[in-house]
């Protein structure tokens, strides 16, 4: 029998650990750290004093920055908590598993505790793939193969897609006759394609969306004038449960994006509630939609529209088998598990194997 873990767990201070309503990254730890402590385990959660949690929270300000009512630096106080796991609690822990990417390398790479470093989003921009490289042996998780397509040459120790609990949604046999576009109104999203799709081929769309203030002019030049249609129904952000009841009774989800998609958990909330997923086939959607089997990959518009006129040959129930059996929280945190363990068994045969790990050299910023 193994034995129990002192696990922390480090969440960007964004978002309330879990989300009162947009947020992924958030949610993620969430049910990983929940997983864990049914597991078993002792894990301390660093996050905002707003989180709810059944495991030991440690809170360095007390609420989330992006709802909050007091202003905060975001990096300055997420380099604050890292110093507080690092140079204050180290001993106190067996793996650290940080989820605020780039930012714990400094802190990292010469702990003598292992660090799992999960990154959640894109690495193709500005200098990222310099910094990972300054740091190659660490040990790196990617939430898909093809999110690790622009720095392949640094140590991914394992590919873990996110789970849910199966009990977070509900499955539906018979949905209404609207779509729906979920999540966020940025250019890389490319929402007034699926307004524009919508039109074309007359289905009512619903669309429950945030608006961050970087893509408030985007919003306000390319999306506001798009919503006053008889087709088009505009409801906001919206929490949980107005999500589960939006995408359950949905169609099928209409995920137009235009970018290299690190994941996406709007796409497995949809399959869970039994909804097919209609993508554009960049970045994880590949690797998450089976193309005829739980939604289409399209690659142009005749294929959105296309998939938008077959939707109905595909069967919810599979949607949601495929859910249980390739999104589950229990393979999550399982997979989470095996890398802990390999991690503790390094440690006992000289982890980390370099030190330091800090590459020589210093980047090139061109």
């Amino acid at each position: 029998m193994k034995k129990k873990l002192r696990i922390a767990q480090i969440a960007p201070l964004v978002e309330r650990v879990p989300p009162k309503k947009y947020g992924g990254t958030e949610r993620v730890v969430y049910h990983l750290t929940e997983g864990l402590v049914e597991k078993g385990h002792d894990v301390t959660l660093f996050a905002s004093g707003d989180s709810l949690t059944s495991a030991r929270l440690v809170a360095p300000i007390k609420e989330a920055l992006r709802l909050g009512r007091k202003s905060y630096s975001p990096i300055i106080v997420n380099m604050m908590m890292l110093s507080r796991v690092y140079e204050k609690m180290l001993r106190e822990f067996d793996i650290i598993h940080s989820h605020l990417e780039y930012l714990t390398l400094p802190y990292a790479y010469k702990a003598r505790v292992p660090t799992v470093l999960t990154m959640h989003g894109r690495l193709d921009l500005g200098n990222y793939r310099d910094v990972l490289r300054l740091y190659p042996d660490m040990a790196y998780v990617s939430i898909s193969d093809s999110q690790r397509a622009p720095v392949p040459d640094i140590n991914w120790a394992k590919t873990i897609y996110h789970g849910y609990p199966a009990s977070c949604f509900e499955f539906n046999e018979h949905p209404d006759d609207y779509f729906l576009y979920l999540g966020r109104f940025s250019e890389e999203k490319r929402p007034e394609q699926a307004i524009m799709l919508a039109r074309a081929c007359n289905i009512p769309l619903k669309i429950a969306a945030k608006i961050d203030p970087a893509d408030q002019n985007y919003f306000d030049k390319k999306i506001r004038s798009l919503l006053d249609h008889p087709l088009i129904d505009y409801v906001g952000e919206v929490d949980d449960r107005q999500k589960v009841a939006l995408l359950k009774n949905a169609k099928a989800l209409l995920n137009t994006i235009d970018w290299p998609e690190p994941f996406g958990l709007v796409m497995i909330e949809a399959l869970a509630c039994g909804t097919p997923v209609i993508v554009r086939g960049c970045g994880s959607a590949p690797e998450v939609i089976t193309h005829g089997k739980t939604g289409f990959i399209c690659n142009s518009k005749q294929d959105f529209i296309d998939a938008i006129h077959h939707v109905d040959r595909l069967s919810r129930k599979t949607c949601r088998t495929e859910f249980e059996r390739r999104f589950s929280l229990s393979e999550m945190v399982g997979n989470y598990e095996d890398l802990y363990y390999s991690l503790q068994q390094q440690k006992i045969n000289n982890y980390p194997l370099s030190a330091p790990m800090l590459k020589s050299g210093v980047p090139s910023f061109r």
